[in-house]
C-alpha cells in the first residue's frame, strides 16, 4: 500500500503541475496544528519567490484545482499561504479496512539486501553486565527492523575471545591448578575433553587474573607470553581456550535468551585471525601502510577533515594486531561469506574515532566497495538517578541478570498490590513486564543519547512506559475475548467503517501512519521512532476506549466495525513491540 503522504504528495504534485506551477511545490506533511487540519502543504509560500506572486493566490490556485477530489473532507486556503487538509472518512475507512486485510499492514517490502548488525560484543569468561544492555537491545531491534522491511540479516555478537584477557585467564588457572595436563610441557596425551571449570569459578577467575595483571608485573608479563604462544597455536593453551569458549558461549546464550536477544551468528575476533597476515601483506604491499615509529599504519586524514584524525594502527611495534586490525579482518571474512549490501555497528559512542578510521581504511583498500554503507550507531550511557553511569549501591558494576530481577520484582510488587491472581502468575507476568520496561525506558530513548534509568518510572503502569504499552494491548485482547465469548465472530480482518466518533477518527489516523514510521524507522535505523510511535497509538486507542462503550453498544453493526478497528489496533502494536523484541502477557 502506498503512504498516505505519499498519496497526498501525488495529488497536490498534479494540481500545482495544472496550474502552471513547478510539481516540487506539492510537498505534504502532517500538520503540527491538528486542531486546525490534519495534513498540510506549504509550497505556495516557497512558489512565491520563484513566482513572484503572493503565497495565497497560489495556493487558492490549487485549493480550486483540488476542491472536488474526493480524497478530502475539506481543503483550505489560509493567510499567508498554508493549504489544510483533511481527508474524507470513507478515504480513512477504506486505507484501515485495506490495512486490516494485508498480513503486513500495507507495509510494502524494499528491494532487499544483505545486512550484518554487528552488536553484543560481549567478551567470554565474564558475565554480562548492564553496559551490555543497550548494545544488546538496540542492536536486536535495528536487526528486526531491518529484517521487517525485507533484507537478509545476520545478527553478530562478536565476541571480545582473543587477547590479553585469555592469557590472564589462562594463567590464573595456572596459579590455581597447577596440576592440570595443560601445564605440563612434558604432557603427549589429549587434553580433557571436560573443562576444569564451572561458569561460577570462570566468571571470579577472570577479574581476579585482570586485577592482578594492574598490580604484579610478573604475572603481566605470564599473561602476555601465554597471550603470544595461543595465537600462535600452542596445542594446550587452544584446548583451554576451546574449554574458556563453550562454557562462556552456553552462559552467554542462556542470559541473551532471557533478554530475548539471539544471534544469528556466534563470532568472535579470533575468526578473523587468518585473515590478518595477508590482509597486513597486501596494505604493505600497494602502499596504504607504513611504519612510524615502529608501527605500522594506514593515514587516514583527508585535507577536508575539520579535526585531526589520527593514523590507523593495523601492527603494533611488537607485531601485535589491535582491535582496528581485527575489525578490519573481520570486513574481510563478511565480504567473503555473506557479501553485506550494509554493516551496521553498535557500539558505545566513545568508539567513534576508532569506527571513523576503520571506515576509511576499508573503503581506501577496498575491503569493502565504496557504495557500501558502513554505519556507526554510538550507543549513549545508561546513567542511575544520580546522573552517574549506572552501578549497584556498593558502587559496583551490576550483573545483568540481578537488573532484570530488579525490575521484575518491582513489577512483581506491584502486581500484587492491584491485582488478585496467584503468585506464580504475578511471578511469570512480572518477568514479560519487567523485561517490556528495561527495554522500552531504553529503546524510547534515542540511541546517540545518554539517559537515566529511573526503575521507578519505567515500572510505572501510567505514561510513556512498557508497563502502560502491555496494558493497552492486553486490555484490547480483553475486550475481543469478550466479544466473542458471547457468541460473536472474530474476523481477522473485518470492514471498518465510520461512526462519527472524533476519537474514533484520532485512531484512525494514527493507525495509517504505520507505513511511514516503519519507512522512518528502518532508514534511520531508530528504534525510537518505534517507540514514539507505540505512545501515540495507545493514547489514541484509550482515548476511544474511554469515550466508547464497546461492550455495551446496541448497534451491532457499530459495535462490529468498533470490533474491527481494535484488531487492527491490536495487529499494529502487537507488530511494533515485535520490533522492539518485547511480548505481552495475555493477561496483566
Amino acid at each position: 500500500m502506498k503512504k498516505i503522504l505519499d498519496v497526498l504528495t501525488s495529488e497536490f504534485e498534479n494540481a500545482f503541475e495544472k496550474c502552471g506551477y513547478d510539481k516540487k511545490l506539492g510537498k505534504v506533511g502532517i500538520s503540527n496544528r491538528p486542531d486546525l487540519c490534519e495534513y498540510q502543504c506549504n509550497g505556495a509560500m516557497a512558489g512565491a519567490k520563484l513566482y513572484k506572486k503572493a503565497p495565497i493566490m497560489i495556493a487558492n490556485d490549487v485549493v480550486e484545482q483540488l476542491k472536488d477530489n474526493k480524497l478530502f473532507d475539506s481543503i483550505e486556503a489560509v493567510m499567508p499561504g498554508f493549504i489544510n487538509i483533511k481527508l474524507s472518512a470513507d478515504y480513512i475507512d477504506e486505507y484501515v479496512s485495506n490495512m486490516n486485510d494485508d498480513e503486513r499492514l500495507g507495509y510494502e517490502k524494499k528491494e532487499p539486501i544483505t545486512v550484518i548488525v554487528d552488536y553484543g560484543g560481549a567478551n567470554v569468561a565474564k558475565p554480562l553486565h548492564v553496559g551490555h544492555l543497550r548494545p544488546a537491545i538496540i542492536g536486536e531491534s535495528v536487526k528486526r527492523i531491518c529484517r521487517y522491511a525485507g533484507d537478509t540479516v545476520y545478527g553478530d555478537v562478536h565476541l571480545g575471545d582473543w587477547g590479553l584477557p585469555i592469557g590472564q585467564v589462562i594463567e590464573e588457572l595456572r596459579d590455581r591448578q597447577p596440576e592440570l595436563p595443560y601445564f605440563d610441557e612434558n604432557f603427549t596425551g589429549e587434553y580433557p575433553t571436560e573443562p576444569p571449570f564451572s561458569i561460577n569459578e570462570l566468571e571470579d577467575i577472570y577479574p581476579t587474573g585482570s586485577g592482578k595483571c594492574k598490580v604484579d608485573e610478573e604475572f603481566k608479563k605470564r599473561a602476555q607470553d601465554t597471550t603470544a604462544k595461543l595465537q600462535q597455536g600452542n596445542k594446550a593453551y587452544m584446548a583451554l581456550w576451546r574449554h574458556i569458549m563453550n562454557v562462556s558461549k552456553a552462559d552467554l546464550k542462556k542470559n541473551y535468551k532471557n533478554l530475548n536477544v539471539e544471534f544469528d551468528l556466534w563470532k568472535g575476533e579470533s575468526d578473523a585471525q587468518p585473515y590478518i597476515p595477508d590482509m597486513i601483506d597486501d596494505f604493505v604491499a600497494r602502499g596504504f601502510a607504513h611504519e612510524s615509529q615502529g608501527a605500522l599504519v594506514v593515514d587516514v586524514a583527508r585535507p577536508d577533515d575539520k579535526k585531526e584524525l589520527p593514523p590507523c594502527i593495523v601492527r603494533k611495534h611488537d607485531g601485535a594486531a589491535l582491535y582496528a586490525t581485527s575489525d578490519l579482518a573481520t570486513l574481510i571474512e563478511r565480504e567473503k561469506d555473506y557479501h553485506p549490501g550494509h554493516v551496521i555497528y553498535v557500539v558505545d559512542k566513545r568508539q567513534e574515532l576508532h569506527f571513523t578510521q576503520v571506515f576509511r581504511v576499508a573503503k581506501m583498500t577496498g575491503i569493502v566497495g565504496e557504495d557500501t554503507p558502513l554505519t556507526f550507531i554510538g550507543f549513549g550511557t545508561m546513567n542511575g538517578t544520580d546522573g552517574k553511569p549506572f552501578k549497584t549501591r556498593d558502587g559496583g558494576v551490576m550483573r545483568l541478570e540481578m537488573l532484570i530481577s530488579d525490575v521484575s520484582e518491582k513489577v512483581y510488587e506491584k502486581i500484587l498490590e492491584n491485582r488478585d491472581i496467584s503468585e506464580e502468575e504475578a511471578r511469570e507476568i512480572s518477568k514479560i513486564i519487567g523485561l517490556a520496561a528495561i527495554k522500552y525506558g531504553d529503546l524510547s530513548n534515542q540511541a546517540t543519547k545518554d539517559y537515566v534509568f529511573d526503575i521507578d518510572r519505567f515500572t510505572s503502569f501510567e505514561g510513556n512506559t512498557g508497563p502502560y504499552i502491555l496494558y493497552t494491548i492486553v486490555r484490547i485482547k480483553s475486550i475481543l475475548k469478550k466479544y466473542a465469548e458471547q457468541g460473536n465472530e472474530l474476523s481477522a480482518n473485518g470492514k471498518i467503517v465510520d461512526f462519527g466518533s472524533e476519537s474514533e477518527r484520532s485512531l484512525k489516523l494514527v493507525l495509517t501512519q504505520f507505513n511511514d514510521v516503519m519507512e522512518a524507522s528502518y532508514n534511520e535505523l531508530a528504534p525510537h521512532r518505534v517507540c514514539a510511535y507505540i505512545y501515540e497509538v495507545a493514547n489514541a486507542f484509550n482515548r476511544f476506549y474511554h469515550e466508547n462503550n464497546i461492550m455495551n453498544e446496541e448497534n451491532a453493526d457499530k459495535q462490529k466495525s468498533y470490533i474491527n478497528l481494535l484488531t487492527l489496533t491490536k495487529k499494529v502494536l502487537e507488530q511494533c513491540i515485535d520490533l522492539l523484541a518485547i511480548d505481552a502477557p495475555e493477561r496483566m
